[in-house]
């Protein structure tokens, strides 16, 4: 079997989750408490939005996370749909509901950064409003899930809406140039100098990496539980039980 197949089985993937997740949470925690602090107490005021900016390093990573959670729980849904992988299906319900915080957070924190930098706490701007139809995906995919009581129909049905939402990530992405918005552009880009200085680019890499852990940990938590939720029946899982 290739390496790259080590931790399909669930109990390899449960025993290397329960391993790393203590450490993840450590690790979210040192970077949140770093990267705050550069943010608010290093980084300097900016010239245009005064203090208000300063919510920039939780809601520009929330919204980065946002949409990049509903592509890899997407991925591992399609995963799951064309190889019938049960590992896979249990990792996209895992990403669900912690895609779903991290857009409700970016929402959260726009609207506040909205009020004073646009005078009011929401605008049908392009870029809000697909985010928005992001968090009804999330929704309407757990909701799904939910509704349907035999697992296998639940994850298939619940893949299908995953893989065709997933068109709504690029609109999200590609809003501020497609349409005149009021959200302002990208201020860090792959193919241009970052429009920020250098303490507040690095308080926003810090949450962002903050914010890595914490998914990681979070998923590999909630998939865990549900791999003992299914695999209750299995031999591994009868023995664990019995060590605990």
């Amino acid at each position: 079997m290739p390496k790259i197949f080590t931790f399909a089985a669930p109990s390899r993937f449960y025993a290397l989750a329960t391993r790393l997740t203590p450490w993840l949470y450590a690790i979210a925690a040192v970077l949140s408490v770093v990267g705050l602090y550069i943010g608010f107490f290093v980084a300097p005021t900016d010239a245009t939005q005064g203090e208000a900016y300063r919510i920039i390093y939780v809601h520009v990573p929330a919204a980065w996370m946002s949409m990049l959670l509903y592509l890899v729980m997407a991925f591992w849904a399609a995963i799951g749909w064309a190889f019938n992988a049960r590992l896979a299906f249990m990792v996209a319900r895992a990403l669900a509901p912690t895609g779903t915080a991290f857009t409700f957070l970016a929402l959260w924190t726009g609207a506040f950064w909205g009020k004073p930098t646009w005078g009011t706490w929401w605008v049908w701007d392009a870029r809000l409003t697909s985010e928005l139809i992001l968090l009804f995906l999330y929704l309407g995919y757990m909701a799904l899930l939910e509704s349907i009581d035999d697992t296998r129909r639940a994850d298939q049905a619940g893949a299908l809406l995953a893989i065709v939402g997933a068109v709504n990530v690029p609109i999200i992405y590609f809003s501020v140039r497609w349409w005149n918005t009021l959200h302002q552009g990208a201020t860090i880009s792959m193919t241009a100098a970052p429009k920020m200085a250098d303490t507040m680019l690095t308080s926003l890499l810090f949450m962002t990496f903050a914010f890595w852990a914490y998914a990681f940990a979070v998923v590999f938590k909630r998939t865990c539980a549900l791999i003992l939720e299914r695999e209750h029946d299995t031999e591994w899982v009868r023995a664990l039980k019995g060590k605990s």
